[in-house]
């Protein structure tokens, strides 16, 4: 029987982003199915493979998205959420193949599901900037969104602190507002991929937060402080409002995790 392991990497190191989406969600299905031993016989690679465009960039660099409804902004807005999507897949793939070992079944089946649907996610997306005559790699992306993964490598708490608990929870805060812009601009298709996809990175954070709060009871440590040292020793960012208090509490993650070092 293949391991889980073997079937992961193999995932993470297919460049091409229809393939690494069949791939993702088919590893999903096959360890649902019990097809896949729960073995960690290889190491997960230190960046996933990718495909050669879209051309990655250094935040600074990144050109700056107009506000509005021209069709060059509708473009650039999904093809910035496209990204941001692929290299989710290759997150949930890296935090189930990386730690798997370490942590209990659950863990691997939860971020293998969150795996698929941000496969799922990434595809709608794909769909929608085929649907304005563009296509994912036609802009230049933002090169830091593996960033957090890198730095976290070694520890499993420190990814579920910053990867779901802050940059997915992120996701939370400002979905809500493009959703708006969306469906005031009366696009009911592209607000309805939107609403699908916060529903979903609600689950996606809960997963985290599950996890963190079982790794902090495992170090004995109050799990609101554990966080926030994780944070500030892993995240370089800011943790910084508006927050959706309502979204964020419906994943788990109550406002005495984050205002205490939000500014």
């Amino acid at each position: 029987m293949p391991t889980v392991a073997r079937a992961i990497r193999a995932a993470l190191l297919t460049p091409e982003p229809r393939a690494k989406c069949f791939a993702t969600r088919q590893v999903a299905r096959d360890w649902r199915s019990g097809r896949l031993a729960w073995e960690f016989d290889v190491a997960m690679p230190d960046q996933p493979a990718w495909p050669a465009a879209p051309e990655l960039l250094a935040p600074s660099q990144m050109p700056k998205r107009r506000k509005g409804g021209s069709e060059r902004g509708r473009i650039a807005l999904w093809h910035s959420l496209a990204h941001i999507e692929f290299v989710a897949i290759d997150l949930a793939l890296d935090m189930a193949g990386r730690f798997g070992g370490e942590m209990e079944r659950d863990f691997v089946s939860d971020f293998l599901a969150v795996a698929a649907d941000e496969a799922m996610h990434f595809a709608l997306l794909s769909r929608k900037l085929a649907a304005l005559g563009s296509h994912y790699g036609a802009l230049p992306a933002h090169a830091g969104l593996w960033e957090a993964a890198h730095a976290t490598r070694h520890d499993v708490a420190a990814r579920l602190a910053v990867v779901p608990m802050v940059l997915e929870a992120r996701g939370l805060d400002v979905t809500p507002a493009t959703l708006e812009r969306v469906r005031a601009a009366g696009d009911q298709n592209g607000a309805k991929i939107l609403t699908r996809i916060l529903d979903d990175e609600i689950r996606h954070v809960a997963a985290g937060t599950k996890h963190f709060l079982k790794c902090a009871e495992t170090a004995q440590i109050a799990p609101e402080s554990y966080w926030q040292d994780l944070v500030k020793r892993h995240f370089a960012g800011a943790i910084k409002p508006p927050f959706n208090d309502s979204a964020r509490l419906a994943a788990g993650l109550s406002r005495g995790f984050y205002t205490t070092i939000a500014y």
